[in-house]
């Protein structure tokens, strides 16, 4: 018997990315998305896709997408991002989940997720297949509070999907700043759990080490140009995280517990 699906989606100001996103899920059951109030068109387009779009105040990824989880209605749910499709041959393996699947089966599926940087699909650096959990029975499990990429924690067994999630993550050099300050920021307070002093080797050794381990080890060099970006980002990445948790603990701010 076929099963039906809801795709859950969190969003803010995506007037950019949102229509094309919605389009590639627009055979599933149900739409849900949850909007953080956006200024732009964003939740004017979602509602030529769905009746269901709510606004609530952002309190994290964890929290929203948790949200929008928790209003779907069908057998099983797909979370997705505003700056992702979901392709023709996915969905036909998704389908195959709902007509196919029993209780004794998979309860939540990973799927490998092809990252477009500034253009290009990329195969190295560790950026494929990138695996996701994105598909799972809806009530088998939440996603958790780590911020800025968090888990998704259930019971039961896991399946792995064959096609990919396209994410067009980053289209220009300025999208990956976009991001990066708030994300950096996130993580440091995440690592601000476990962490409570920051030494130099944190500063120094660390980013050169994510950039070796990046560009030469993971081969981010196969892909030219964009890989030494890629490599050059992760490893600035790497140094404001660890300078933000350094500022944080110099205001004695870390978070109770910290080590």
């Amino acid at each position: 018997m076929h099963q039906t699906i809801s795709c859950a989606i969190v969003v803010f100001n995506e007037e950019r990315n949102i229509r094309e996103a919605l389009d590639s899920v627009a055979w599933m059951d149900e739409i849900i998305a949850v909007d953080s109030y956006s200024t732009d068109k964003t939740v004017e387009i979602c509602r030529e896709f769905t009746p269901h779009v709510f606004q609530r105040k952002w309190n994290g990824f964890g929290e929203q997408k948790n949200s929008a989880i928790d209003r779907a209605i069908s057998d099983w749910v797909f979370i997705l991002d505003a700056d992702e499709r979901v392709s023709d041959d996915l969905r036909a393996e998704i389908q195959r989940v709902l007509e196919t699947s029993t209780p004794a089966g998979p309860v939540a599926y990973s799927l490998p997720r092809k990252n477009y940087y500034y253009g290009k699909w990329i195969r190295w650096g560790g950026v494929y297949p990138d695996y996701q959990l994105r598909l799972f029975r809806r009530g088998v499990g939440r996603l958790d509070d780590s911020e800025p990429h968090n888990r998704f924690v259930f019971e039961g067994l896991h399946g792995d999907l064959t096609h990919a999630l396209d994410h067009y993550t980053e289209r220009t050099i300025e999208d990956h700043f976009k991001k990066f300050n708030n994300f950096t920021t996130l993580a440091a307070r995440e690592r601000g759990k476990t962490k409570k002093t920051v030494r130099w080797s944190d500063l120094t050794i660390r980013p050169l080490f994510t950039f070796w381990k990046y560009y030469v080890r993971r081969q981010a060099f196969r892909d030219g140009v964009h890989g030494l970006i890629i490599s050059v980002f992760a490893s600035m990445y790497t140094f404001v995280k660890y300078a933000k948790l350094w500022d944080i603990t110099r205001q004695g701010t870390a978070y109770p517990g910290a080590k």
